[in-house]
């Protein structure tokens, strides 16, 4: 059975002098939380969605691996993951993510590290966002007067 999770944003405002807000109303985590070209592309106080995406890999990730070894019945004691997602600027169409560098840390009782390496694997390559960077987008647009 499917389910859906969203995530709101608001711009308003040309690229570079305009501003926004994204809210995530489903869990109410957060509200109105300020992005912009600055808190971007430079270091204005405020999120971005690269940020997000960073927050969610990891989040996800780590959830994996601890799923994955539970299967493998390990149970760890703390999973610590960095998600590092790299923005490359001027790409043709615009700024692109090229890549997500996943950096775990983890404890886990009764593991070898080549039993952890093959498991970390099974859980980057089964993790849900790792496989969402490659679906296909759908688009609804709706331009009101």
């Amino acid at each position: 059975m499917a389910f859906k999770r969203y995530a709101d944003a608001v711009w308003q405002g040309d690229l570079q002098a305009g501003n926004g807000t994204m809210s995530t109303p489903q869990s109410g985590l957060f509200e109105a939380q300020n992005y912009s070209f600055k808190t971007r592309f430079g270091d204005e106080k405020g999120t971005n969605p690269e940020e997000l995406l960073a927050a969610a890999h990891a989040g996800c990730f780590s959830m994996a691996l601890s799923a994955v070894l539970g299967k493998a019945g390990f149970t760890p004691d703390r999973i610590q993951t960095r998600a590092e997602v790299t923005m490359e600027p001027g790409m043709d169409p615009g700024p692109t993510v090229t890549g997500v560098n996943l950096v775990v840390e983890a404890s886990v009782p009764g593991i070898d590290d080549a039993t952890f390496q093959r498991i970390a694997e099974g859980a980057k390559a089964g993790c849900v966002i790792s496989r969402a960077l490659a679906v296909p987008v759908s688009l609804s647009a709706t331009l009101k007067g």
